[in-house]
């Protein structure tokens, strides 16, 4: 299969660019079907900040404890919803211990050998 640098138009900014031949070769190795459709400074744009999506925060509230909460998702009918604290509160769900902590923690509860 023969390439040729192709000019592509950039679906944001509007401005051509150059699909290089380099470019189509490690398109068609990796086996991608589409072309590119950013131009290299929409692509930078889009990386720096524009792939962190922000989540819909949802207020609601908790299930048990009755305080008012949000929640980064829409709470479906007959599930519990519970705010951090409660949530955090069940068990296999505690937070994370240093493991400075675990190893003086594991020292103290070890018994002394003689």
């Amino acid at each position: 299969m023969e390439f040729v640098d192709r000019t592509l138009k950039c679906i944001d900014c509007g401005a051509e660019f150059v699909f290089t031949v380099g470019e189509q070769l490690f398109f068609h190795d990796k086996q991608f079907k589409n072309d590119p459709r950013h131009c290299k400074q929409c692509k930078a744009k889009r990386g720096k900040g524009g792939g962190r999506k922000v989540r819909p925060e949802t207020r609601t509230t908790c299930s048990e404890c009755g305080a008012e909460t949000t929640v980064p998702f829409k709470p479906t009918q007959g599930r519990p919803v519970l705010c951090r604290s409660c949530f955090q509160k069940l068990p296999g769900k505690q937070a994370p211990v240093s493991s400075d902590l675990k190893t003086k923690t594991e020292a103290e509860l070890t018994p002394a050998q003689n």
